[in-house]
């Protein structure tokens, strides 16, 4: 079986793992086989080669033949990922939905107490974490934003000012409509194309250049990029959560604010 590297890999990118890629694409070479003969083609263990088998049976890449030994047969490729593609709507559908009835249960309320209760058990030094790529950061961005009740502090660069309004503009609107005084800095002159947007709920005041990414909210929380956004992938990008009033209030936001006291409007 010669197959090469780009296939595999872009096989990984639809979520295959590296058993799954091995002996799709063994059987794909066969049209049908036995389990024994795949493991041995693919080099995958013959412990693993039911399971994994099954798993591709599962997400629509093959199918199982009840014979003695059971035998698989492949479907077409696209075929293969059009069924892969249905069935992952069908998942992603009923999970969203069990999720959304577990949003409006009473089990949710318990939920939220145990967890306001295992907070206040914690030292505040403790309430730390590492962020892995760009949309782990996105989402803890999302979460204290819907949680800021007086102000939003924002330190950020020009492509890091675009994804504000992309991805969180509408929430920080509705921040703004409850009160919530946002204050951006960006290296972003008249011609940005977000910035007539954004002064629509929020103050802009220009840097005279890229000085990092970094966000304070009620003087209690900071999100902070440690990479460089331009030299790195974005699921490599890493950043920095924390939940302190002194690095966020006593630290950080006595200095964002003589920073700002210093800028112009954008």
């Amino acid at each position: 079986m010669i197959v090469t590297q780009q296939v595999l890999d872009s096989l990984k990118q639809i979520g295959l793992n590296l058993y799954e890629r091995r002996l799709w694409v063994a059987l794909l070479s066969r049209g049908t086989s036995t389990a024994g003969e795949l493991s041995s083609l693919a080099k995958v263990p013959h412990s693993r080669t039911y399971d994994v088998l099954e798993s591709l049976a599962e997400k629509g890449f093959v199918m199982i033949q009840n014979a003695k030994p059971l035998r698989y047969v492949s479907i077409t490729p696209s075929e293969a990922l059009e069924r892969a593609k249905k069935k992952l709507v069908e998942d992603t559908n009923i999970a969203t939905e069990r999720i959304s009835a577990l949003q409006v249960s009473s089990t949710i309320k318990e939920l939220d107490k145990m967890h306001k209760e295992g907070v206040q058990l914690v030292e505040p030094g403790e309430l730390i974490g590492s962020l892995k790529g760009k949309h782990a950061m996105h989402q803890q961005l999302d979460t204290i934003f819907k949680g800021a009740r007086k102000k939003i502090s924002i330190v950020t660069t020009s492509d890091g000012f675009s994804d504000l309004q992309s991805k969180h503009g509408e929430l920080l609107k509705k921040a703004a409509g409850k009160g919530v005084k946002i204050r951006i800095a960006a290296p972003v002159g008249k011609d940005h194309a977000a910035l007539s947007s954004v002064k629509s709920y929020a103050e802009v005041r220009k840097l005279d250049k890229n000085s990092g990414r970094f966000c304070l909210v009620d003087d209690n929380h900071l999100v902070m990029s440690l990479t460089d956004e331009k030299n790195t992938h974005p699921t490599q990008e890493l950043s920095l959560w924390t939940q302190s009033d002194h690095v966020a209030g006593a630290v950080l936001g006595p200095m964002f604010d003589s920073v700002w006291s210093r800028l112009s409007t954008a």
